[in-house]
């Protein structure tokens, strides 16, 4: 019988601790409807889509190192037998499972996992608006993580400027009028700051984006490895 050399014996052992090392890092997203209605959650770049009727749970595993990662809640949606359909808000193209990101108005849970120094950066958005409250926290105690996480938890639909009223939610300022000023885009990409729009929504929820280079009060980290409940209508 011809003898295993060293390298063929090391190569497996090396591919088991390099997928436990990756594991390790990697996050469970536990995504709660609290809300007395049937949302749609929807999860990217992994999970895709899955309805929630009031009290039920979705878990989602985020590999380590998901950049540009989201959830959100869609609501008023019908789909038929194949995944196919329409939403009123946080619609993704017309399909249960999404593979893109929503349409406008829809409250926003954003992630990267392990970006920096180990660190996972995590937030609520309003930048593209509202539709449901939610919370976006560590689960378990969240040792390590400085602020916790963010919350969201008030109604902002029913006070939301007539200019910014969407069917089933609340419009950002960028997403109805296009304008530099309120997108950070163009001349104001470089000197943008807050409006009488998004010192609308950082009123309504103190933890959240209200436009994008709020950053100092609305980013939170964790450790990599952190575990992480949303929650609709908390």
């Amino acid at each position: 019988m011809a003898s295993l050399s060293t390298t063929s014996i090391m190569l497996p052992v090396l591919l088991v601790l390099l997928l436990a090392a990756a594991a390790a890092d990697a996050a469970t997203f536990t995504i709660t409807n609290k809300c007395q209605f049937t949302v749609w959650a929807a999860a990217v770049p992994s999970g895709g889509g899955r309805k929630l009727d009031a009290g039920q749970t979705w878990t989602v595993n985020m590999p380590a190192g998901t950049t540009g990662g989201r959830v959100w809640a869609r609501t008023g949606c019908s789909f038929d037998g194949s995944g196919r359909g329409r939403c009123q808000t946080g619609d993704c193209g017309g399909v249960l499972h999404c593979t893109g990101y929503g349409q406008a108005p829809n409250t926003l849970a954003e992630f990267g996992l392990n970006k920096f120094n180990n660190l996972d950066f995590f937030d609520i958005s309003l930048i593209d608006g509202f539709n449901v409250p939610m919370s976006f926290l560590p689960a378990g105690s969240g040792a390590g993580c400085p602020k916790g996480g963010p919350r969201c938890p008030r109604a902002v639909t029913p006070q939301c400027p007539r200019e910014l009223r969407a069917a089933g939610g609340c419009n950002n300022a960028c997403t109805v009028f296009r304008e530099d000023r309120y997108c950070c885009t163009g001349s104001a990409a470089n000197n943008c700051g807050p409006t009488n729009y998004s010192r609308f929504f950082k009123a309504q929820c103190q933890d959240a984006y209200s436009y994008p280079k709020d950053d100092p009060t609305s980013t939170f980290t964790c450790p990599g490895g952190t575990n992480y409940q949303v929650i609709f209508c908390p």
